[in-house]
C-alpha cells in the first residue's frame, strides 16, 4: 500500500480548507496549486492552446494537462467535483433589528443541518460589487456574527422531544445591539472589501471562523467545514498538478451549484464543461467528428464525499457496504442512477487505485433510504461520458462542521494522479 504519511500534503488540504470560505475563495486557491497553468479567457479567441490551462466561470474552474503530441480524438481522463457547500447566505436586503438585536437577514443554500450553525463564531465571506462595478472578493475572518439557541430553560422538552427550527424564524443571526438601519450592511461590508462605497450587490456565505484541524489522541481524524466537497476539489488539483499525461487529455471540472440541483451556467447541468470540451478538440485541429470520437473515448470520476458508516447509527447503512474511514475512498453505487458507476466504470477507478497502491471500498445505500446525488449523473447524461462515482467516506455531512480520517484524502488524490497518469 502506499504511505499516506505525508505531513505536508496533510497541511495543504487544511490551508486549501481555510483559504476556501466560498466557491470564489476555491476557485482561487486552486490556481495558486496549478503551478505553470495558464488562465484562458471564455470571449478570447484561443490561437494556441497552453499544455497547461485553465478556464475560471465565477465560482467554477475547469483545468487541464495536455500530452505530448496530444491527438484531437484521443480522449478525456476527467476529474469531477464542486465547490459549493451547504451554507447560510446573506439576503440582498439583510439589514433588520428585533428586541434591541441588530440582526442580519440570511437565506438557505442547500441541505443544511439546521442545528449545526448554532451557537457559532461566524463570519462573512464571499464577493461584493461596487456602484462602480468594480468586483471584490471579501472574507471577513473574525467572529461578527451568530445565531443563538433558546435556553433549555425556555424549551423544557427539547432535549427529550427534539429540536424543531423554523428556517424564517430561528436562524437569523445577531451582530450587534441596537436598531439596524437601511445599507448599514452595505456600508461595512465595502469598506471591509476595499470598495470606494458600499456594496451594491453581493453574494455571500456565512462561515464559522474555526479552522480545520487534525484531532483525536491518534491524530487520525480531520474535522472542518466544507469538506463536502472542497476536499475532493483538493485532491483533484493535486492530481492534475503533478500529472504527466501519456495519451488522453487530464482534465478535472470543479462546478458551482451542486447542492441546489447543478442548474446554471456554472453547474453540471450548464454548458460549461461541453463547450471547454469542444474548444480544446477544435484548438488541438479536429473536427466536429473528432469532438464525438474524443467523448466516446473519454471517462470520468466524479468525486463527492461518501457516508462513512456512523458508530452511533450503525442500523442506518446498508450492512453489506458500510464505508470505513481511512481504509480508501469509497465507489459509489446506485441501481436507480442517483450515482453514474456501471461495472466498467468502477473497474476503471479499481484499476487506479490499484496501480497507486491505495485502498478502496464500495457504498450502498439502503433499500428504505434512499441516497443523494453527485455532479456525475448530470455530466454522464449531458455528455454521453462513462464516469464513475466516488468519495471519501466522513461522518456529519452538511454539518457546518464535518468529519473525515487523515489518510482518505490522500488516498483519492493519489488514485487521481495514477488515473490521470
Amino acid at each position: 500500500m502506499t504511505d499516506v504519511s505525508n505531513p505536508a500534503q496533510l497541511d495543504d488540504l487544511i490551508a486549501y480548507l481555510d483559504d476556501s470560505p466560498s466557491p470564489f475563495h476555491a476557485v482561487e486557491s486552486t490556481i495558486a496549486r496549478l503551478g505553470g497553468s495558464q488562465r484562458l479567457d471564455e470571449a478570447d479567441e484561443w490561437d494556441e492552446l497552453p499544455r497547461r490551462g485553465h478556464v475560471v466561470r465565477d465560482g467554477a474552474i475547469i483545468a487541464w494537462a495536455l500530452p505530448d503530441d496530444a491527438s484531437p480524438a484521443a480522449g478525456f481522463r476527467l476529474g469531477g467535483a464542486h465547490t459549493d457547500s451547504p451554507c447560510l447566505k446573506v439576503k440582498p436586503k439583510p439589514d433588520t433589528s428585533t428586541a434591541g438585536w441588530r440582526q442580519l437577514a440570511v437565506e438557505v443554500y442547500g441541505g443544511i443541518l439546521n442545528n449545526t450553525w448554532l451557537d457559532r463564531d461566524l463570519g462573512i465571506a464571499g464577493r461584493v460589487i461596487g456602484a462602480d462595478g468594480a468586483t471584490r472578493l471579501v472574507r471577513v475572518d473574525e467572529p461578527v456574527a451568530r445565531i443563538p439557541q433558546l435556553a433549555v430553560h425556555l424549551d423544557r422538552e427539547v432535549n427529550s422531544g427534539g429540536l424543531k427550527l423554523d428556517t424564517q424564524a430561528h436562524l437569523t443571526p445577531v451582530w450587534g445591539v441596537g436598531a439596524s438601519s437601511d445599507g448599514e450592511f452595505a456600508e461595512w461590508i465595502g469598506e471591509r472589501a476595499g470598495l470606494d462605497g458600499p456594496a451594491t450587490w453581493w453574494e455571500l456565505c456565512l462561515v464559522d471562523t474555526q479552522g480545520a484541524a487534525v484531532i483525536g489522541a491518534d491524530r487520525s481524524m480531520l474535522t472542518s467545514a466544507r469538506l463536502d466537497n472542497q476536499l475532493s476539489c483538493w485532491a483533484a488539483t493535486q492530481a492534475l498538478a503533478a500529472a504527466t499525461p501519456t495519451d488522453q487529455v487530464a482534465l478535472i471540472v470543479l462546478n458551482d451549484h451542486e447542492e441546489v440541483g447543478s442548474s446554471s451556467t456554472t453547474g453540471a447541468g450548464g454548458p460549461f464543461l461541453e463547450a471547454i470540451l469542444e474548444r480544446l478538440v477544435f484548438g488541438l485541429g479536429g473536427r466536429r467528428s473528432d469532438l464525438h470520437r474524443a467523448i466516446a473515448a473519454s471517462s470520468c470520476i466524479s468525486a463527492d464525499n461518501a457516508h462513512a458508516v456512523h458508530p452511533n447509527y450503525v442500523e442506518r447503512h446498508e450492512p453489506g457496504h458500510r464505508p470505513i474511514v481511512n481504509a480508501g475512498p469509497a465507489v459509489k453505487v446506485n441501481a436507480n442512477q442517483r450515482y453514474a458507476t456501471s461495472a466498467t466504470t468502477a473497474a476503471v477507478f479499481q484499476d487506479a487505485c490499484e496501480r497507486a497502491g491505495v485502498p478502496w471500498q464500495v457504498f450502498v445505500s439502503r433499500n428504505n433510504m434512499p441516497c443523494g446525488s453527485t455532479i456525475g449523473p448530470i455530466t454522464s447524461t449531458r455528455l454521453g461520458i462513462d464516469t464513475v462515482d466516488v468519495g471519501v467516506p466522513q461522518l456529519s455531512m452538511h454539518s457546518a462542521r464535518e468529519l473525515c480520517g487523515v489518510d482518505d484524502p490522500l488516498h483519492l488524490a493519489a488514485a487521481l494522479g495514477s488515473y490521470f497518469g
